[in-house]
């Protein structure tokens, strides 16, 4: 007798089902920000608001802050909390403009990658090998990046004059860009149509022209590392191995994990994304290096990982957010009122939703908050300046405080781990 055994049905792919959940819902919210930017530039009449000027302002300032977040996103899905990214960059910005001044931008970036992983390997042999406080370390690694850096540059940078760089005991301007890209008939296309100023069309069209006309070859890449982060942890036996290290060490090493090893490797990959940022900021965003360059950005990108929930598309969610309201001190007044509106609208949106979801109290604070910019908006003609060049930061404290509590972080991150042991 024989009995003839059913294949069991093939599981559904979860992962698969959850990333694509994931991107149609980064898809729905790209285009409600869209539409409500539309609005408001219609109903305020101020169409610096998305135009194809503050759409590449924006694009520029969000590059080096997702650089940042990238960095420690890879750093703490290992278990390592990076609060050096700081001072990786601050690396990166030096060895950036040293490199370049001497061998072109592209070996310039290779240089600020370089010196971003010698940050790394830092910041890994402190806490990997040695087991001091991820935090402690971070910060001592940001502060000795902060006094290298300006030695480096007085010692290197004072003498130096030529065709292509102008020294300075704080500065190297004038160094050579990376590659730009234009494509014509798409740029010039899209441009006319821009600024024709139809409801929502106009406003894609200056997306696109932004991104079709002198675009720098180093911001194309950033955007292509984001999508080789995501299929490198989510995708590859090594990133699932890497991120149960952030887990679970303990468990990982029982079944044959070298997790010594995947820390550090995610520990330099962090510090090298970090250099990038910081040569991106000497080579793209400004003219050339200046000491203390990074301004913050370091902790800005921290912030944006964690907004982003541990996640590359959540990373640059956050990082946009946040690069826009750093271009915001770029744009004339009358922009920066205008986007009170934009604010009251999404905040009291949000305190709905929020009060929707049976929490009152937290809906009712964004509800209280969303009324008083609208309030501002209507009663005021511009916002002081001082204000427009705390906004990055004003943001970044509110984002955190409102999003706290759907964050899960990885669970053994930040702790100290020793091999052989047992948790």
């Amino acid at each position: 007798m024989t009995t003839t055994v059913a294949a069991p049905a093939p599981a559904p792919d979860r992962e698969a089902n959850h990333t694509g959940s994931k991107a149609r819902t980064y898809f729905l919210i790209g285009l409600a920000v869209l539409f409500s930017l539309a609005a408001v530039r219609v109903i305020t009449g101020v169409h610096e608001v998305d135009s194809q000027g503050s759409l590449r302002a924006a694009i520029v300032a969000t590059c080096p802050i997702l650089l940042a977040a990238l960095g420690g996103l890879w750093s703490e899905r290992s278990g390592v909390v990076n609060i050096g990214l700081e001072g990786q960059m601050l690396l990166g910005t030096w060895g950036g403009a040293f490199f370049t001044y001497y061998y072109g931008p592209w070996v310039g970036l290779l240089g600020a990658i370089g010196f971003g992983v010698l940050g790394g390997l830092l910041h890994g042999l402190a806490t990997v090998t040695f087991g001091v406080d991820h935090i402690v370390s971070g910060v001592a690694l940001n502060l000795i990046a902060v006094g290298l850096t300006t030695f480096l540059a007085e010692a290197f940078f004072a003498d130096l004059d030529s065709q292509f760089g102008h020294g300075g005991a704080q500065q190297l301007t004038g160094l050579q860009k990376p590659t730009v890209i234009t494509i014509p008939g798409v740029s010039d296309a899209a441009t006319s149509l821009a600024d024709k100023h139809w409801f929502a069309i106009s406003d894609v069209a200056a997306l696109v022209a932004a991104v079709t006309n002198r675009i720098s070859v180093v911001t194309i890449l950033v955007f292509v590392l984001v999508f080789a982060t995501g299929w490198i942890l989510w995708r590859t036996r090594f990133g699932l191995r890497l991120r149960s290290c952030g887990e679970n060490p303990e468990a990982a090493e029982s079944l044959g994990i070298n997790v010594i090893r995947h820390k550090y490797a995610a520990v330099l990959v962090s510090g090298g994304l970090a250099g990038l940022g910081g040569g991106y900021l000497a080579l793209v965003s400004s003219p050339g290096f200046h000491t203390n360059q990074s301004n913050g950005r370091g902790y800005i990108g921290l912030a944006a990982m964690i907004f982003g929930n541990w996640r590359p598309g959540g990373a640059l969610i956050g990082s946009g957010l946040f690069g826009y309201t750093d271009s915001l001190r770029l744009r004339d007044p009358a922009t920066i009122h205008a986007m009170l509106l934009f604010v009251g609208f999404w905040l009291l949106l949000f305190a709905a939703w929020r009060i929707y979801k049976a929490r009152r109290t937290q809906g009712i604070v964004l509800g209280v908050f969303g009324l008083l910019f609208l309030l501002w908006f209507a009663v005021t003609d511009e916002v002081p300046r001082d204000f427009t060049s705390m906004t990055p930061y004003v943001t970044t404290l509110l984002v955190l405080a409102f999003a706290s509590q759907r964050l899960r972080m990885p669970k053994a991150d930040g702790k100290i781990y020793r091999k052989g042991t047992v948790d």
